[in-house]
């Protein structure tokens, strides 16, 4: 066992924390948008030795009975570089005992041995045709947080029913096999592979389908940052964009390496804009580097930034990414299908709460676009289905800065995506343009799309709980607001409980997502706004946006109008104050 989240336990009974042992203890974690994700500390609700050995226990139970082949197949298993020394728990450990849990039932085990970015993991299981993947990763979450996250045999991340059956599986086998505590077995076992540089050289050659212009890039005069947020990218970006033809970008010294206290971070989430980014933007300018590209933690997310003619920065938006990679990917689809009849099979998918903008582009070019629920699981196991029927899926994007361009992997994947968005810069300055002027040329062809995304924090279950309740009941039980602040509401689609009002069944087109919370007003100006709870962190999100028709120039109105709705939407709908909600502090 682990004496330290041993003696948390004896310390926790020893003062009579009771409400805290209950805490720890009386629940389990659920999968949520991205496998189980908790605090490394001891009990049943947290991540630990013990709570990784009864999931890969759950996961051996599951596989056994629905893959034959398992014992041919194998799992794969990665791991990022987080660690906590008060727990004793590091994600090599936890990557460890997962593989010692396999490797005692003799399943073959591919895991690595280095930190690796999280889309390796279900590259790999592709690769190799295995019947699953485990990425011991917390991603963004703050230092003190862990994760499990699984990937089925195609190469997506599990989605229901498989995740409540693993759940049930874990809980029947709760009880560690003599063997799962074994992780010298790591090194004795004969059924334990090391895919690292198989899989590094493996991807890094795939990255050629989605480079176009490698001859430009090896002569572009553009200067690149990179920052990996002191988790797993740095030699990966490094890597990838010598793939391209670029010189390597210029890493952020104080970031390079792996730090699992995220030392010069506020928080470990490049998401939050140029407050996290400032040692990069110090570092461009004192190199001239016009461009920075900063992956999150484990290296599945990308943020992006360029320098203005006017010596600020433009830190882009997940959304305003999306619509410079959705038109990158579809003019060097065309460039290379010059026949129209061929665009028929395209596709591009996005999450439901992201911007529409895909759906323009595929209105005017006649592609196709499909969006899913929120969680790039829906994103990959809809990509798998699309290629098997023979379509091609070109990219997918979350608006949580989630992208994928191609489908090489199943997953969000930030190591290609820096090295597609260098490309990008690269041929637009060749013709001398930014990727800002670049957008707005964007906005001009298929219509304004701009939107606003933030959150309030709330550690309070039963206030969430209520505050979707009001929102369901507000005139009346079951009939949801008809208006918020000045703007009238015309319809309601609620993900959580099936409900759509603009079908003419009344019945929702997304599948039921019962264990969390989401609801989308349509409001009559056109706004679209979204409330939900994240599957990943005690947050509840707001996204609005505002999508205008083509040649539509007068923005200032349309970012004052959105401004107010998003404004009477916190204020109204989450009020705040009474629910002692805390606004975002970055």
């Amino acid at each position: 066992s682990n004496p330290q989240t041993w003696k948390q336990m004896e310390s926790l009974v020893r003062e009579g924390h009771v409400v805290e042992l209950r805490r720890r203890l009386c629940s389990r974690m659920t999968f949520g948008t991205a496998g189980l994700r908790a605090e490394m500390s001891a009990g049943f609700a947290c991540i630990n030795d013990l709570t990784v050995i009864q999931s890969t226990q759950g996961m051996y139970k599951y596989l056994a009975k629905y893959v034959p082949d398992l014992k041919t197949r194998g799992l794969v298993v990665g791991f990022d570089t987080r660690a906590q020394t008060s727990s004793g728990c590091t994600s090599e450990r936890l990557a460890r005992l997962t593989a010692a849990v396999m490797l005692c039932k003799d399943v073959p085990v591919y895991l690595f041995s280095t930190y690796v970015p999280t889309p390796f993991v279900p590259y790999a299981v592709m690769k190799y045709g295995a019947a699953a993947g485990v990425m011991i990763t917390a991603s963004h979450n703050r230092k003190e947080d862990n994760g499990y996250k699984v990937y089925w045999h195609n190469g997506a991340q599990i989605s229901s029913p498989h995740d409540k059956e693993i759940l049930r599986c874990i809980e029947e086998s709760s009880e560690p096999w003599p063997g799962s505590w074994n992780e010298d077995l790591v090194e004795s076992s004969r059924l334990r592979r090391d895919p690292l540089e198989d899989v590094c050289r493996s991807y890094m050659e795939e990255l050629n389908t989605i480079c176009f212009h490698r001859e430009l890039n090896t002569m572009s005069p553009l200067k690149f940052v990179h920052s990996s947020f002191h988790g797993v990218g740095h030699n990966y970006v490094q890597r990838a964009f010598q793939q391209f033809g670029f010189p390597p970008p210029i890493p952020v010294p104080e970031q390079k390496d792996p730090d699992p206290d995220f030392s010069t971070v506020s928080c470990p989430n490049p998401e939050e804009g140029e407050s996290v980014l400032e040692l990069s933007l110090r570092l461009a300018e004192r190199e001239e580097a016009r461009i920075v590209v900063a992956t999150d933690p484990d290296a599945d997310r990308l943020a992006v930034a360029e320098q203005n003619d006017n010596c600020g920065w433009k830190v882009f938006t997940g959304n305003e990414l999306a619509a410079l990679l959705g038109w990158w990917m579809l003019f060097n689809w065309k460039e290379a299908h010059p026949d129209p009849a061929d665009t028929e099979r395209v596709y591009m998918l996005a999450t439901t709460v992201s911007s529409k903008i895909l759906k323009a582009f595929a209105r005017i070019e006649g592609f196709h676009f499909e969006e899913t629920l929120p969680g790039f699981k829906w994103i990959g196991n809809r990509i798998h289905e699309l290629t098997k029927t023979g379509k091609e899926v070109i990219f997918s994007f979350e608006e949580s800065i989630g992208f994928l361009c191609g489908n090489m992997v199943l997953d969000k994947d930030g190591v290609s995506t820096a090295a597609v968005v260098a490309e990008m810069a690269a041929y637009l300055h060749t013709k001398n343009l930014s990727m800002n002027q670049q957008l707005i040329n964007i906005y001009e062809i298929y219509g304004y799309h701009i939107s606003r995304t933030s959150y309030v924090i709330c550690n309070d279950p039963p206030t969430i709980h209520r505050i979707f309740s009001r929102l369901r009941n507000s005139g009346g039980s079951g009939v949801y607001p008809e208006s918020c602040g000045d703007y009238c509401i015309t319809h309601i689609r609620d993900v959580t409980t099936g409900y759509d009002s603009s079908q003419p069944d009344k019945k929702c087109v997304l599948p039921l997502s019962r264990n969390s919370q989401m609801v989308t007003f349509t409001f009559q100006n056109g706004i679209v706004a979204t409330l939900r709870t994240s599957g990943t962190e005690p947050k509840i999100k707001y996204y609005t946006e505002f999508c205008a028709a083509p040649g539509e120039r007068d923005i200032s109105s349309l970012e004052e109008e959105l401004r107010k709705v998003t404004a009477a939407l916190v204020e109204e709908f989450l009020e705040p104050e009474k629910n002692n909600l805390l606004h975002r502090s970055v």
